[in-house]
């Protein structure tokens, strides 16, 4: 909506092309879901890569026999072909965050490679805009590639970031079911991300907490210690929640 109040014809136009883009996906996913039920996948990883390969083209016949096409068959694959080195060169940062789940779902596949880019987007947007995105429907796959990226990147520093984000996405649609599809490495990052963030607060709290100068008061310093507990306190109880629902024991 522009500033005078009036509807901005472009915004809404890519708001509907972003939510068409997501009801695609999902459908998409939904059906590769059922192919792999009826097909009776072995294992949970075969069944975890037919969802993820949902949307890739079969080639037909004529795409492989015949005079060559340019037709792209993997669509997800546009930004992998440039010979240039501009192209190649995996991006420092976007030029603009996604606010929608679509735009997150294309920049997270194409724009960025390593798991660090992948940290930093996660922090960059942190856990109020990745609830607003992830509102209506978390992506399959997309929870266990956001604790094993948080996993192995995560730092004292980040620690209340990453708080707010597991949060954020505890409250998204469907959280228990993406919960139960984890794979049993990602279950292990998410025990893994558990164990840094307790260590981290007791380092914290017993070591790194900033103490009070020598010439302070002892009531200043009782009055400090207790705030540091109550905050201490606080900050494991969050923790405890968030274990629960991440279902770690």
């Amino acid at each position: 909506m522009e500033a005078d109040g009036a509807l901005d014809p472009a915004a809404l136009e890519r708001e509907l092309r972003a939510a068409v883009a997501a009801d695609e996906r999902r459908e998409r996913e939904n059906d590769a879901k059922l192919r792999a039920v009826r097909q009776r996948v072995p294992s949970y990883e075969e069944f975890r890569n037919i969802v993820l390969a949902s949307h890739l083209k079969p080639l037909e016949k004529k795409d492989k026999m015949g005079k060559r096409r340019n037709v792209l068959w993997n669509p997800c694959a546009a930004h992998a072909k440039a010979p240039q080195a501009s192209d190649v060169e995996i991006p420092q940062e976007l030029d603009q965050l996604p606010r929608t789940s679509a735009e997150f779902y294309r920049d997270w596949r194409r724009c960025l490679k390593s798991r660090k880019e992948k940290y930093q987007l996660l922090l960059e947007l942190g856990g109020k805009a990745l609830g607003r995105i992830f509102q209506a429907d978390l992506g399959f796959g997309l929870l266990g590639e956001f604790l094993t990226v948080l996993a192995e990147n995560v730092c004292h520093e980040d620690r209340d970031a990453i708080l707010q984000i597991l949060q954020s996405l505890s409250g998204t649609k469907r959280f228990g079911l993406n919960m139960d599809l984890l794979s049993e490495p990602e279950k292990e990052s998410s025990r893994d991300l558990f164990r840094k963030l307790r260590s981290m607060s007791r380092d914290y709290w017993t070591t790194g907490h900033p103490s009070s100068p020598a010439g302070c008061k002892a009531e200043r310093e009782a009055h400090v210690m207790d705030s540091s507990l109550q905050k201490e306190a606080e900050e494991e109880r969050i923790v405890v929640e968030l274990m629960k629902c991440y279902q770690v024991n």
